[in-house]
């Protein structure tokens, strides 16, 4: 890869590496995988990835393919941030905000910005993005669009998706196209041009028009869904069309994304948390589905099981001092309401209620430093992320899915029933108002039967989720990971879409293989780490 690399070089204003230890580092990202890059690349414009994509897409036409991967801060947890060729880190040069509206409260950001850079920014004009995922502060915002992110705020407020406006993206030839919502006029001038996005355009709007049906029946009854390409929202009713829903989500197997723009929320400073304490599972369940039917849905409704708590205490017995006592309850609920202070009351007494009617204890707080305290309790999970035990660690593999929130209850014992198979213990945290669990196994990646149990328990928890009717990525996307599992979560016909939208995009297959189409369980099983950590995020203490 040397020739390539010194080309790059003289066309390039960012710089190349080719050096082992930076290879080395750019092998791993915050999953279970590793592959090693060719060339890493730092683009200082966005000239800069044009011009790789040309030169990969021209060799491309002549038989050679070189992969280009696009990276953020490296956090992604099903792989997608990996490449065996040219990898494209933006943090270094691209974390710009280039423009930010006061009036509309939209802002444009390059897609290395840090998010939390960009929240504490916002906060400052009293916006923020409410979609930000637990690693707010040690990830890009390009990759939190790559992977289509969310987190606590989510059930109130919605995924990534739902506040990109528009991009501007680095198309597989080296093109550089906008999108935004077009009209039909707008459309059909799209449909008329002669070069690759007139050819995307084209192919994907007979694509759609020939699959209306089959499309509707793609549409799982889960409050989120990052598995995929979101194909559905391209061409709306009206007869709109927009290219963002797809490369929004699409971790780069589309297009290189080196402009965003985002609408923003106004932020309210104030909110009111209940802490609520089940004793029975079936209880909590009860109380999460009429907490859903509130007039006003919570800003968020996040859990966190006995399992986890006793299992921080054990490695942090001080954590959670003065915060919780023992014994611990079996499901721990905290529910949060940002509204105005008057509906804010109105909410609360009527959340209350409920957990009243369900047997729950209860807290009620307002005080900004007792609520930082109590949210402890759910970020507490960050404590058995960061923990080893020898060569055991605990592991990112099973920790997305999310099911219709009525079967809730039955996921849990499900989860429950399939590490207890594999006599491995349980500890369960994450977006109970969306029916999305957390957890992480621990094994030790270097000894030949941990890895066995990983790949059957990866198996057999993607099949269980499917079979619940949900989705194997809520918010962490496919990646490596969840590839695999695709065309049994959609069914061969709708698969076969995906794969039509992959080649009109990327009939080379040069933006990021291996990810999200086309990918075996035979494919990463052979990408596995032999050990497994986050020593690069050590800076921060990794959530999830």
């Amino acid at each position: 890869m040397s020739k390539v690399a010194h080309y790059l070089q003289e066309h390039v204003q960012g710089e190349v590496m080719t050096s082992t230890d930076a290879r080395k580092y750019f092998s791993t990202d915050g999953s279970i995988f590793t592959v090693t890059p060719g060339v890493i690349v730092y683009p200082r414009v966005e000239s800069d990835v044009r011009k790789v994509a040309r030169f990969t897409w021209q060799l491309a036409e002549r038989g050679r393919v070189i992969p280009v991967t696009a990276r953020g801060a490296g956090t992604d947890q099903s792989g997608a941030a990996l490449g065996s060729g040219i990898l494209l880190v933006f943090p270094a040069h691209l974390h710009r905000v280039i423009e930010f509206d006061g009036k509309s409260g939209t802002v444009t950001v390059e897609p290395g910005i840090n998010y939390g850079k960009l929240q504490q920014t916002l906060l400052t004009h009293d916006r923020f993005l409410p979609p930000y995922p637990a690693s707010i502060e040690y990830s890009t915002l390009g990759g939190a669009v790559a992977n289509n992110a969310s987190g606590e705020k989510s059930l109130k407020y919605g995924s990534t998706i739902d506040y990109v406006q528009g991009l501007r993206v680095v198309l597989a030839n080296g093109e550089v196209i906008e999108t935004k919502r077009l009209n039909k006029r707008e459309l059909n001038k799209k449909l008329g041009l002669s070069t690759l996005e007139g050819e995307i355009y084209r192919q994907l709007d007979s694509l759609i028009e020939e699959n209306h049906e089959l499309l509707n029946q793609m549409q799982l009854q889960t409050t989120k869904n990052t598995a995929g390409y979101a194909l559905a929202d391209v061409k709306l009713k009206d007869g709109s069309f927009d290219l963002t829903p797809l490369f929004v989500g699409a971790q780069g197997t589309l297009g290189i994304i080196t402009q965003i723009t985002l609408q923003t929320e106004e932020h309210t400073p104030s909110s009111t948390l209940v802490v609520a304490y089940f004793n029975e599972l079936q209880q909590a369940a009860k109380a999460i589905e009429e907490l859903r039917s509130l007039p006003e849905s919570p800003s968020a409704m996040e859990m966190v099981d006995d399992h986890l708590l006793q299992m921080v205490d054990t490695i942090n017995p001080n954590l959670l001092k003065g915060v919780l006592d023992k014994p611990f309850p079996k499901l721990t609920l905290l529910i949060e309401f940002d509204e105005s202070e008057r509906s804010q009351k109105k909410l609360t007494k009527k959340a209350v209620k409920i957990l009243e009617k369900h047997g729950a204890d209860f807290e009620i707080e307002q005080d900004p430093l007792r609520q930082e305290q109590l949210w402890r309790i759910r970020h507490s999970s960050a404590t058995l992320a960061a923990h080893s035990e020898g060569g055991r660690r605990a592991l990112p593999i099973i920790e997305d899915g999310i099911v219709p929130p009525e079967k809730f209850q039955e996921y849990v014992e499900s989860v429950y029933a399939l590490f207890k198979k594999h006599r491995l213990p349980a500890a369960l945290w994450g977006h109970a108002g969306d029916a999305q669990l957390h957890m992480q196994p621990f094994l030790d990646l270097s000894q030949v039967g941990d890895r066995q149990t990983a790949l059957r328990l990866i198996d057999e928890y993607y099949n269980l989720v499917i079979s619940l009717g949900g989705s194997t990525s809520g918010q962490h996307n496919d990646g490596r990971l969840r590839a695999p599992y695709l065309e049994k979560l959609y069914g061969k016909q709708a698969y076969q879409l995906f794969q039509q939208v992959k080649q009109i995009f990327d009939p080379y297959g040069t933006m990021n293989p291996g990810v999200k189409i086309n990918v075996s369980l035979d494919d990463v099983k052979q990408q596995l780490r032999t050990s497994y950590s986050m020593d690069h995020l050590y800076d921060h203490l990794p959530r999830s």
